[in-house]
């Protein structure tokens, strides 16, 4: 693959991000009161997506996805655990920091992404590695931050802050839709042209609003550097990707789901852990900061993935 066309596939996802960093900065949009914003992507738009995307997929192209599916989530939950164990942080913020470096931004940088060197096919392994994170590691997260929060012991039973957790996370409309999807391809129902079309027009909207958010939301955070941030971003943007080759190159993976596995696990941190901590009022400044240097970083790998793995 030519520099100008990885050029051509990256280029647009940080130039859309930059927008929004941009926007945020200079007051063009508050920066502050995302809410809005966050709803259209996580609720809306990209639910709409990834819905059409698993839904109209063969029953055949989803079922080759389990691969995918097994070394996503192992690679997700092995780095959430790492650093949740190891992070010199209350267990609340460690659990918000693992998510964020555990979980990829597929809803912002992997669509496009996947979209500029798969196609339209790109979608569907998107969709599939996006449910994966949310049915496995968001949980996780959600359940670790509810069990550890200060003041939240006498407030319910172990168990009913369980559920709550888990009810909280796996009855999002961005964990529904693709599931749901899911079901209906490898169940055979056909959503039918109509319903196909109307949620495309909204879904269309997702990645480049996704992106905008990503940046909307970064500008609103101080950014600082330490040897966290530092460890996050190479955990993230090199490990990540690095044992997932390593787990392709082991195991008899076929050769388009582990380019598609390598390239996926290559994307930066997302924003999810950012969203959550200040829902929780713990230290989001530490997660954006993490969401913005492998932001960075992830140019430079992400260019090297796409130029090892799609020369062509």
């Amino acid at each position: 693959m030519r520099a100008d066309v990885i050029l051509l596939a990256i280029a647009p996802v940080f130039f859309v991000m930059a927008l929004g960093y941009g926007a945020g900065r200079l007051g063009v949009v508050d920066n502050r009161q995302v809410g809005s914003l966050n709803t259209l992507v996580m609720s809306f738009a990209l639910p709409a997506s990834m819905f059409v995307a698993t839904a109209s997929a063969p029953r055949s192209e989803m079922l080759a996805q389990w691969p995918l599916v097994a070394l996503l989530g192992t690679v997700m939950l092995a780095v959430f655990l790492g650093w949740y164990l190891l992070a010199p942080a209350s267990r609340a913020d460690a659990s918000m920091q693992a998510l964020t470096i555990a979980f990829p931004n597929f809803a912002g940088v992997g669509l496009p992404i996947a979209a500029a060197v798969a196609g339209p096919a790109g979608a569907v392994p998107v969709a599939v590695g996006l449910a994966a994170g949310s049915l496995l590691v968001s949980p996780l997260a959600l359940l670790l931050v509810e069990m550890n929060m200060p003041g939240r012991e006498s407030a319910a039973a172990p168990g009913a802050r369980i559920l709550a957790a888990l009810r909280r996370s796996l009855t999002k409309p961005v964990v529904l839709a693709p599931a749901l999807g899911i079901l209906l391809s490898l169940l055979r129902v056909p959503i039918g042209p109509v319903i196909e079309a109307s949620l495309e027009l909204i879904g269309t909207a997702a990645a480049g609003v996704a992106l905008f958010l990503t940046g909307l939301i970064l500008s609103g955070q101080a950014f600082r550097l330490d040897w966290r941030i530092v460890g996050a971003t190479a955990l993230a943007d090199i490990v990540r990707p690095g044992v997932t080759a390593l787990l392709v190159w082991m195991l008899p993976v076929p050769a388009d789901i582990a380019r598609m596995a390598i390239l996926l696990a290559a994307v930066p941190s997302g924003f999810f852990g950012i969203l959550f901590a200040v829902d929780y009022r713990l230290d989001s400044t530490a997660a954006g900061s993490m969401v913005l240097a492998s932001s960075v970083l992830s140019i430079a790998t992400l260019g090297v993935v796409i130029l090892v793995l799609f020369p062509h």
